[in-house]
């Protein structure tokens, strides 16, 4: 269903930072970087579903959407845990521990705010 999602940056080379080091974990890698942009996908490929990290074409500051967030699928607990601390250790801030959530049986999740603000969570439906 998603072709792409796109999050603004205010600094491309801090963000690609805190991607570079945190999207490896799910699986996912950048394939390309050009000025005031950054795009990463499923093992480093340009194939859906495809992050875009931008500064704003409209060269307004880059602002967080209130109520928008993007959740990353994660295959195991363990690599939700390993997401969000890679992503503390990475400079985002906590918004949600890793944990069982009352969302659906097995849902087991964790949210950060990357360093622009933008607010991530990463999922894991499966059992431990």
């Amino acid at each position: 269903m998603i072709d792409y999602v796109t999050l603004g940056t205010n600094n491309i080379e801090r963000a690609m930072a805190f991607y570079d080091a945190v999207l490896p974990i799910l699986g996912h890698g950048r394939f390309r970087h050009h000025e005031g942009w950054a795009g990463y996908g499923p093992g480093g490929v340009k194939q859906a579903p495809i992050l875009w990290i931008c500064t704003p074409f409209n060269g307004e500051p880059a602002g967080v959407g209130n109520g928008t967030m993007v959740s990353f699928t994660a295959p195991t607990r363990e690599h939700v845990r390993r997401f969000h601390a890679a992503a503390l250790a990475a400079g985002a801030t906590n918004e949600g521990d890793p944990g069982l959530r009352k969302y659906a049986p097995n849902w087991y999740g964790a949210y950060v705010r990357d360093p622009d603000g933008n607010k991530l969570s990463v999922v894991c439906r499966q059992s431990e």
